[in-house]
């Protein structure tokens, strides 16, 4: 039989219409809609795991690159070379923003005599109002983002906890790392606070205070390290910016953000990626499933098969039916798994308050029928409310990954299946019938 490839696809769709109608009841309908059902299931349960896991991650990854570590540090600059350098930055458009800093460690002790290990960061004043990631991850929740003075101070709202103090109020720099010409133990160092931040990550709010560039000179010693920070437009091209970089100034030390934290952010991708891998064993058996329907369907037709091929249909065409049903199930899947798990992950504050308020009514419910006098103990779980507000971030990559893993699940297992098709002769088949 001589057929043109769109009339097989043709002949192909029109047979497993057939075969769709034949199956609209019985074991094998519900098969197909359990097995649509998994795989929508298994495509929606991963976009909204994987963007919950997004957001919690990219929390601390944002506030660690914008705040601790910038995107490229470069140190090791004489003074004839740092006006090249700016240049040099100004001249690559991949590059946003480019700050001097310099950093110490120290113990800070407050009005009441709490102490706390800190890392005090000199930096240009004008840094949250002229880098917009550092303004977006550094949310001031007290005062305002002010060093004018020399002994001005923005503390994190952890530290600010720990040690007691508020906007206004004065902390010492006990004892401070630095250069030879600094003293390490001192009651001189005296700031004055006139901001209280919060970022995504609990370390940088008890660890990173920030003062002025003259606060710098005036404490952190002669020989204090002045460091460049660089903000790219996309921290993923830190790489070429490295090279553009090293061979105009191939005597300075060029680190990226891949150096710093490295062991954390490597606990965090092999925490994502184990997430997923437990997450995706739901399409492993869906897809055992489908090969199993899909057995006792090449079984349940073998009459129809033996049929079609007398009339000139060609083994492959007769497989592509029953691979066309795995490939129809495994769209359909995904497709609503898609749909569903973007709109759940871009309201995830919504279900999670909703959560809490359904369990929250049944416990009141359960507990005034059993035990009325303990009614005032009921409380909202305050573990939804701290779900609610993390922000889910979609990757569109990730979204296409995960839905061409639902459609090639079935795809396979359909195709496995359909290799027992016409095992048995034609003349077999139709004896035994």
């Amino acid at each position: 039989m001589n057929k043109s490839f769109f009339s097989s696809i043709k002949w192909i769709l029109m047979v497993s219409r057939r075969f769709a109608r034949v199956d609209r009841k019985g074991r094998s309908a519900a098969t197909s809609i359990l097995a649509t059902l998994g795989i929508a299931f298994g495509v929606m349960a991963l976009i909204v795991v994987m963007s919950i896991m997004n957001g919690f991650q990219m929390s601390f990854i944002d506030s660690i690159l914008e705040i601790s570590s910038y995107h490229v540090r470069v140190q090791d600059l004489n003074e004839d070379e740092s006006n090249a350098f700016l240049e040099a930055c100004r001249d690559n458009s991949r590059i946003t923003y480019v700050s001097p800093f310099s950093e110490v460690q120290a113990l800070m002790t407050g009005k009441r005599g709490g102490e706390n290990a800190v890392i005090v960061r000199a930096i240009n004043p004008l840094i949250h109002v002229e880098d917009p990631g550092f303004r977006r991850e550094v949310k001031m929740v007290a005062g305002h983002f002010v060093l004018n003075e020399a002994d001005s101070m923005i503390i994190g709202s952890s530290l600010a906890n720990h040690l007691g103090v508020k906007v206004g109020d004065e902390v010492n720099l006990l004892v401070m790392s630095g250069s030879s010409d600094v003293s390490l133990f001192s009651e001189d160092r005296v700031f004055k606070i006139t901001g209280i931040y919060s970022s995504g990550y609990r370390e940088i709010n008890s660890t990173y205070c920030f003062v002025n560039l003259q606060a710098a000179k005036n404490h952190f010693g002669k020989d204090a390290k002045t460091v460049w920070g660089l903000k790219l437009k996309n921290y993923n091209h830190d790489s070429s910016v490295l090279q553009y970089l090293k061979k105009i100034f191939p005597s300075a030390q060029i680190s990226a953000w891949r150096d710093y934290n490295k062991s954390f952010f490597g606990v965090l991708k092999m925490e994502k990626n184990l997430l997923l891998f437990i997450v995706a064993l739901i399409f492993v058996v869906v897809a055992i499933n489908i090969y199993n329907g899909m057995r006792r369907l090449v079984y349940e037709r073998r009459g129809e098969i033996a049929v079609l091929s007398a009339i000139g249909a060609s083994k492959i065409e007769v497989k592509s039916v029953f691979i066309m049903k795995g490939l129809l199930m495994g769209f359909i899947g995904s497709l609503c798994g898609v749909i569903f798990g973007i709109l759940i992950s871009r309201n995830t504050d919504i279900i999670f308050k909703a959560m809490s308020d359904i369990l929250y009514f049944f416990q009141y419910v359960f507990t005034a029928l059993t035990d009325s006098s303990n009614l005032a103990y009921v409380q909202m779980n305050s573990t939804y409310s701290v779900y609610a507000n993390i922000p889910a971030r979609i990757f569109v990559s990730e979204v296409i990954g995960i839905a061409l893993f639902g459609i090639l699940s079935p795809f396979i297992a359909a195709w496995t299946a359909s290799r027992n098709v016409l095992k048995m002769t034609v003349s077999e088949v139709l004896h035994n019938e």
